[in-house]
């Protein structure tokens, strides 16, 4: 989880996609409240409705935090990939909200919390027994 880019994109290559837990009530309202606000021009698909290839790789992480995805390849993750999702915005304001969390010192701060509202995303507004993360070592 800890967000760091992998590889560059090639040459042609598609844009990154936003995947999320299309089945996580909490991760379904905050994706559309987003999308409804800011606009990204990056797309965000429920990792579910991704091609395998793009996402077998990476289901462990897939259960526990969003993925920024350029075809298989992890460009961010977490706190990251929401900063990069949502300063993908043709809102110069989301851009920068986008941009905040990706600062030294601050990134740290949000990975943290992060991680908190993912541990907690059942207990969340929009959240299910459903959202809850699987234990470590459960699949």
């Amino acid at each position: 989880m800890d967000g760091r880019r992998t590889s560059g994109p090639e040459p042609g290559s598609p844009p990154p996609v936003l995947a999320y837990d299309g089945d996580c009530g909490f991760c379904q309202s905050c994706v559309d409240r987003i999308r409804s606000l800011a606009a990204p021009a990056l797309e965000a698909v429920p990792w579910q409705f991704l091609p395998e290839e793009s996402t077998a790789a990476h289901r462990a992480r897939l259960d526990r935090e969003v993925l920024l995805l350029r075809g298989a390849t992890v460009v961010a993750g977490g706190a990251d990939a929401v900063a990069r999702w949502l300063g993908s915005s043709p809102s110069a304001g989301y851009r920068v909200a986008g941009a905040v969390p990706r600062l030294p010192g601050v990134r740290a701060c949000a990975r943290v919390v992060y991680r908190a509202v993912a541990r907690n995303r059942h207990r969340l507004p929009g959240g299910t027994p459903a959202c809850a993360l699987p234990r470590v070592g459960a699949r």
